[in-house]
């Protein structure tokens, strides 16, 4: 399972690697939440999305030989771009297994990184997971899951330690930390780094409304299912918490908070205003939280994570008009 020292023993695996994205602060995202409102941009990471971390982490982490066999992946873009960067850098074959609705900026990406992609149809109730599973046997690869999987978790989790020392470096000691939340893997490994580098602060799970099975999952104390796995947050719309990811949050995080598209797109629109980068919508609900659900929220300081910025043009385009 994965711990403090498997972030730890991640991040040095890292080093070299990854982008360390900043803290950005703009006043006037201030004055709209009514708080202190830092942005943690991971859509500036490699690939456009912080799960460049968790799929260097489990890359890097596989034996030598096991490694050289290539390795196997399910994603709807951002995992699969991760993997398929993280798999060339280490001169290794990719196939990488997409929903066939998955925005087409996403399929072209992994597929220009050199990955093989595997479509699959999600909308008629086609199994990501026994497609992936028949593959990885067939030819002897390893597959590393998308968010229940240690190491990636454990990578993701980096995201954490980053966010603890720069904000100890702000004086900050403590905050509410808003995390975009799909299967949970970002979100468990924060709260596991923020458990021993940074205690006094919270990890809260943002979804988007109709999809918040996390939300569902902490209030019931057990496992909740979403009925859909399709709509704007593409990027986070995972049918339920994984089982290694659910416990971790389930013990170290605060409660889940759901926010609607229009607050979505208009958390987009602003982080391109006030600070100059590009959030897709499942990249962007924590922002969202952090701007329009403050009655939900209980500390000064609130760290938004914007955990990736691989947004089709039409959706973004969708989000500027919203401030015309």
């Amino acid at each position: 399972m994965t711990d403090l020292a498997a972030i730890l023993a991640a991040n040095a695996r890292l080093e070299g690697h990854v982008r360390r994205t900043p803290l950005l602060e703009s006043p006037f995202l201030n004055d709209i939440a009514g708080r202190r409102v830092l942005v943690k941009p991971e859509c500036l990471q490699h690939t456009g999305s912080f799960k460049f971390r968790g799929a260097w982490s489990a890359i890097s982490a596989l034996p030598e030989e096991q490694r050289a066999k290539g390795v196997l992946a399910y994603s709807s873009g951002n995992h699969a771009q991760g993997i398929a960067y993280a798999a060339r850098a280490h001169g290794i074959p990719a196939v990488i297994i997409m929903p066939d609705n998955a925005p087409t900026l996403k399929l072209e990406n992994t597929r220009a990184l050199g990955a093989e992609v595997v479509t699959y149809d999600r909308a008629g109730g086609e199994s990501r997971e026994a497609i992936g599973a028949a593959i990885a046997i067939e030819r002897g690869l390893t597959l590393i899951r998308p968010y229940d999987e240690p190491m990636v978790i454990a990578g993701q989790g980096t995201t954490g330690l980053e966010i603890a020392a720069q904000a100890t470096e702000m004086g900050i000691i403590t905050a509410e930390v808003l995390v975009c939340c799909g299967g949970g893997g970002l979100t468990s490994g924060i709260a596991l780094a923020l458990e021993g580098k940074a205690p006094d602060m919270t990890v809260r799970p943002v979804e988007p409304q109709g999809f918040d099975d996390v939300a569902r999952s902490l209030r019931a104390g057990t496992i909740q299912s979403n009925p859909s796995e399709v709509g704007l947050c593409d990027a986070i719309l995972t049918k339920q918490p994984g089982e290694i990811t659910f416990p971790i949050m389930h013990r170290l995080c605060g409660a889940g908070i759901a926010v609607s598209d229009i607050e979505t797109l208009d958390a987009m629109a602003q982080a391109f205003l006030r600070l100059k980068i590009v959030a897709e919508p499942g990249g962007a609900v924590a922002l969202a939280a952090a701007l329009y659900h403050g009655d939900e929220l209980d500390a000064d300081t609130v760290i938004a994570v914007v955990s990736g910025g691989n947004v089709d043009p039409v959706v973004f385009g969708r989000a500027l008009a919203r401030m015309g």
